[in-house]
This record gives structure tokens, C-alpha cells and sequence, in this order.
């Protein structure tokens, strides 16, 4: 028989003695109030506010001081001019927003119709264009307008080829003015579109399509009442990219000759020394961008877009007709040579001779030399010492603050989230002329957010420019890598003990790091490359690669010019591959965090 202990009772229990634990002091308290990380409700608040300051006192401030410049102590006449003046100001203003809808149609047709090409049919040749669509991607502008003017204007390869070739008294369908920059602006803009229709064509349902055909509708109703709906997401955020780049485009106006547009208007007020007046086309510049991006986000935002079938991936027809193979092959080799032909061009003209390509269809005399130049000479080196160093400092002040703001955005909970993610899409709204002439504005003289120093004329204001440019960058980047991961993931680590900085540091940090690390890169070659905010501010001693090589061509050392670019190219190439491999390791990264969680 099983004996049952006999309850103990209360008077025989020995009573167990517990030292009283003193009140925390104030700095403990503090201590545990910011270290509890998101359980308190001021820690969002003390995060953010820095962040916000930052914002304010490097993209919204400089705005408002552009404003302040272009009124002036005349009140309201620069715009009066800007209105009822010679007509240079409209026609610059019409000419923009000509230009830019005109790229956003143009690159529209090209990239959807690539993407809907390879994404629905095979046929030969398709793998080879699959593997170079993005190589305009890796141009810097100033190299693709350079290479496009090598090739296609009235002194370029091409016309004069065509001209030597049919014995034609002058070069044959040369491109200039307007043609010519639509003609850049399609070349290097369409993979906007390609991108953002290829992900929508690769996760639509072809029964929604099929289903269609069989009810009796034809190929352009179907286009019209069912692919073009469902892609609207993805037609709408590649508009966005292509107009703003579009309206912000400087160098191929520049050099096609394009003078009466906005950016080419705030750079010869500015070189002329009206500053109130670039301003006031900073100004308009600047509101005609915000509300395109307002206008194109409610436009998007008016219906829902979400498809109610079962997701099938959609399969790709083979051409069968011999006839559409053969000429789908010769399509395929002619895009091939056409999307190869600027950096083939610039690669040649890097090997020619300063001073040597004169009359001739290509250059006639090659050497090594202007590698050596570059290389060999601490002044030709200079300019690429000035844009690594300002980059690098550009892209880690980015990681910094827009890992900060993402996880502030996705994660915490407080008033005003709205207005900071407004902010940082306001500094991706603004065109680099824009963006400099701000700087100009703001920091001409000592304030508080410049420690009281004027940064115009100096290093800092390059990678400042920088900053305010590609903040957004890393921001998307590790926003997009933050909403990927599951919050219970840092949760754990929190009740397991540890404070918010370490949850954040060891966990977060952790598994965003492809994300980070992808958008950093970004940032930092779109650094290295870029011309259109460098050319109003920097100085003889901080010139960077892109300001460079524009003074190289201007000086008519067109191989140097070419040489520097190719670098330029190299590097951008090496960076695309590291970021292959990083979104890769993202992927990975994505499934640990599932089987983990």
C-alpha cells in the first residue's frame, strides 16, 4: 500500500526570509527606461528625433532656403520674370515636361515589349538577350550620353560610317536635339520598365488571359481590359522612375545641344551668377516633381489591383514557324549589337590618341597611354581618389541613417511616421540640380546644422550632396529587406533577456545585412557616377571622376575622357556582380529566418 505524506502544516513550514529590493535611482531608472528598447513609449520618440533633425536640417531646410533665395528682396518678381519674361523660362518648363512624358512613353514601349517578349515566348537568341538587357543599367549618365554622342550624332560613328559607306555629301540619320536625348533617355531608361513588368508578368496567372481568348475577346481587348490593369502597379512605379530621372536629366540635353530645358537653365543661371533666378527654377523644378510623385501614387492608390486566381506561373510559347525563328535569331544578334555598341564605343576610344580622331569613321591611332596618365600622374589620379573617398563617406552616413528610418518606419509605432517616410521620398523626388542648388541656398553661410562653417567650396558639401541623393537607396533597400523577416524573431531575443541595442544589433542587423549591404553598393556606385549635383558645387580640388571627364572632353581629350569612363564601367560591373551575389545571400538569408521562426 502506497503511504501518502501528510501535508505539513503552516505553523511547522519554516518561513522563507526575502531581502527588501531598494528602489531603483533615477539613473537606473532612466537606464531601463531607453534600454527597454520599443516597450517604452517615449524610446520611438528618441529614436526618430534625430533622425528627423537630420531630414529637416539636410533636405527640407535647404528647400525652404531656396525659396527664401528665389523671392529675395524682390518679393515675387523672379517668378513674374519665371511667367511673363522672354519666354526662355516657359519654353525650358514645356520642353522638360515634353521630354519626360515622351521618355515614359517611349521607354514604356520598349521595356514592357522586351519583358512581355522574353517572359511569354522562347525563341532562339533569347538567352543571350536575357543576359545582357541590363548592361545600360551599368552605364554611368554621363558615359551614356557620351557613348550615345560618339556613336549617333552628326560627328559619330555611325552617321559617318553611313555617309562614307553610301558616299553621301553629309552623315546619314545623325541624331541631335530632342531626338537625340529621347534617343539616350529610351536606352537607358527602358529597364525601368522591363524590370517592373518582367516581376508582374512572372507572378500573373495566364488562366486570367486564357480565360479571356475563350469568352470571345481579342488580343487587343485583352491587352487593354486585362494585362495592362494588372500591371498598372508595376507601369506606375516604373513611370515615376523614368519621369523623374527624365526631368532631372542634364548631361544628355548637355551634349545634344538641348539648351532650353529646367536643369540646363539652373546650371547657366548659376554659372552666370543669378542664383535668385536658379533658384526659382530649383523651385518650380522641384514642386513639378513632388506632384508628379503625389499625382501617380493617388492614381495607383484608386483600386485594388489583386488578382483572385490560384497564381500559376506562367509557361513560354516556342515559336514554331521557321520564318519567325529565323527572324526572331537576326532580331536577337541586331539587339545584341545595339545594346553592346556604347560600351564597345567607349572601350575603343579609351585606346585612342588624344587629339588623333579628327575626320575619321574611328579613331586611327591607339595606345596605352591614357591609362597610364591616369594612373601615373597624382593630378589625373586626384579626381578618382575624390569620388571614392566621397562616396564611401556618402554611402556610410546612408547606412546609418536609413537602416535607422526603415526600422522606424516598419517597426515602431508614433506620430508623425507618415512625415518621415514622406521626407525621405521627398529626397528621392528631387532632381540633382535641384538638390545642389538647395545646398547652394543653405549652407552658402554658417548655420546650425553646419556647425556654423559655410560648406560651399568645400570637401564636405560633395558628400552631402551625396547623401541627400542616394539616402533613399538604402532606405528602400532595407526597408524592403526589414519586411521580409518576421518581428517575432527579435521579440524572442527580447524576452529571453536581451536590451533593444542587442535584439536590434544580433538579430536585425543580422538578417537585413544582404538587404543593407545591396542598397550601400548602390549607393555608392551611383556616387562614383554621378555629374548632374557635382557640376554646380564642386571646386578644383574636389572634382570627381564624372566632372572629369566632362573637362576632358571639353578639352578635346577624348580617349582620357573615355579611359576614365571605362573605369568608371569596370567598377560598376564588379559592384553589379557583388550585388548578385548579395541578393542571393539574402534569398538564403530569408529561408533561415522561415525555419528558424
Amino acid at each position: 500500500m502506497t503511504t501518502i505524506p501528510a501535508t505539513p502544516s503552516p505553523a511547522t513550514v519554516a518561513p522563507v526570509t526575502k531581502e527588501p529590493t531598494p528602489p531603483p535611482g533615477p539613473r537606473r531608472r532612466l537606464a531601463d527606461r531607453f534600454a527597454g528598447g520599443t516597450g517604452s513609449r517615449w524610446f520611438p520618440y528618441v529614436l526618430v528625433f534625430p533622425l528627423a533633425l537630420v531630414l529637416f536640417g539636410y533636405v527640407v531646410q535647404p528647400m525652404f532656403a531656396t525659396f527664401a533665395e528665389s523671392v529675395g528682396v524682390d518679393g515675387v518678381e523672379n517668378y513674374g520674370s519665371f511667367l511673363t519674361g522672354d519666354g526662355v523660362a516657359r519654353s525650358s518648363l514645356v520642353t522638360s515636361l515634353i521630354i519626360s512624358a515622351a521618355s515614359v512613353l517611349l521607354c514604356g514601349i520598349v521595356g514592357v515589349a522586351m519583358a512581355f517578349l522574353l517572359k511569354r515566348f522562347s525563341f532562339p537568341g533569347r538567352k543571350l538577350i536575357e543576359a545582357i538587357i541590363l548592361v545600360p543599367a551599368a552605364l554611368p549618365p554621363l558615359i551614356g550620353a557620351i557613348s550615345f554622342q560618339l556613336l549617333y550624332s552628326e560627328t559619330g560613328i555611325l552617321p559617318r560610317g553611313l555617309q562614307q559607306l553610301f558616299g553621301a555629301e553629309n552623315p546619314v540619320l545623325p541624331f541631335s536635339g530632342i531626338a537625340g536625348v529621347l534617343v539616350v533617355h529610351t536606352f537607358t531608361m527602358y529597364p525601368y520598365f522591363y524590370l517592373s513588368a518582367s516581376a508582374a508578368l512572372g507572378g500573373m496567372d495566364p488562366s486570367v488571359e486564357e480565360a479571356a481568348y475563350n469568352l470571345g475577346a481579342g488580343r487587343v481587348r485583352v491587352w487593354r481590359t486585362v494585362l495592362l490593369p494588372m500591371l498598372t502597379p508595376a507601369l506606375v512605379s516604373a513611370s515615376l522612375l523614368v519621369f523623374m530621372t527624365s526631368l532631372a536629366s542634364y548631361t544628355a540635353p548637355l551634349l545634344f545641344g538641348v539648351d532650353q530645358t529646367m536643369t540646363m537653365q539652373i546650371y547657366i543661371n548659376r554659372t552666370n551668377g543669378d542664383l535668385p533666378m536658379a533658384s526659382t527654377y530649383a523651385s518650380v523644378l522641384g514642386v513639378v516633381s513632388v506632384l508628379f510623385l503625389l499625382g501617380m501614387r493617388w492614381y495607383e492608390g484608386r483600386r485594388s489591383y489583386r488578382s483572385q486566381s490560384k497564381g500559376v506561373a506562367a509557361h513560354r510559347r516556342e515559336i514554331t514557324n521557321p520564318l519567325g525563328r529565323w527572324l526572331a535569331l537576326a532580331a536577337s544578334l541586331l539587339a545584341t549589337a545595339v545594346l553592346l555598341a556604347p560600351v564597345a564605343t567607349i572601350a575603343l576610344v579609351a585606346f585612342s590618341r588624344d587629339g588623333s580622331w579628327t575626320t575619321e569613321v574611328i579613331p586611327a591611332q591607339y595606345t596605352m597611354q591614357n591609362f597610364v596618365t591616369i594612373f601615373a600622374e597624382p593630378r589625373a589620379f586626384q579626381p578618382i581618389l575624390n569620388s571614392l573617398k566621397m562616396s564611401l563617406i556618402a554611402t556610410v552616413a546612408c547606412v546609418v541613417v536609413g537602416v535607422l528610418i526603415a526600422y522606424a518606419v516598419r517597426r515602431l509605432d508614433f506620430r508623425g511616421r507618415g512625415l518621415l517616410d514622406v521626407a525621405v521620398m521627398l529626397a528621392w523626388a528631387l532632381p540633382g540640380t535641384v538638390v545642389a542648388i538647395n545646398l547652394i541656398s543653405a549652407f552658402s553661410t554658417g548655420n546650425a546644422f553646419s556647425f556654423g562653417q559655410v560648406l560651399i567650396g568645400t570637401f564636405w558639401i560633395m558628400p552631402l550632396a551625396y547623401f541627400v541623393r542616394f539616402l533613399p537607396l538604402v532606405f528602400r533597400s532595407s526597408s524592403a529587406a526589414l519586411a521580409q523577416l518576421d518581428p517575432s524573431l527579435e521579440e524572442a531575443a527580447r524576452n529571453l533577456g536581451a536590451s533593444w541595442w542587442r535584439a536590434f544589433g544580433t538579430v536585425t542587423l543580422r538578417l537585413m545585412l544582404p538587404g543593407v549591404l545591396a542598397g550601400a553598393l548602390l549607393a555608392f556606385v551611383h556616387g562614383v557616377g554621378e555629374f548632374v549635383a557635382s557640376v554646380l558645387i564642386y571646386t578644383s580640388e574636389t572634382a570627381p571622376i564624372s566632372v572629369e571627364i566632362n573637362n576632358r572632353m571639353y578639352s578635346f581629350e577624348v580617349g582620357t575622357a573615355a579611359a576614365y569612363g571605362m573605369l568608371q564601367v569596370v567598377l560598376i560591373f564588379v559592384v553589379m556582380v557583388v550585388s548578385g551575389r548579395l541578393e542571393g545571400g539574402r534569398r538564403s538569408t530569408r529561408e533561415a529566418a522561415r525555419w528558424t521562426a
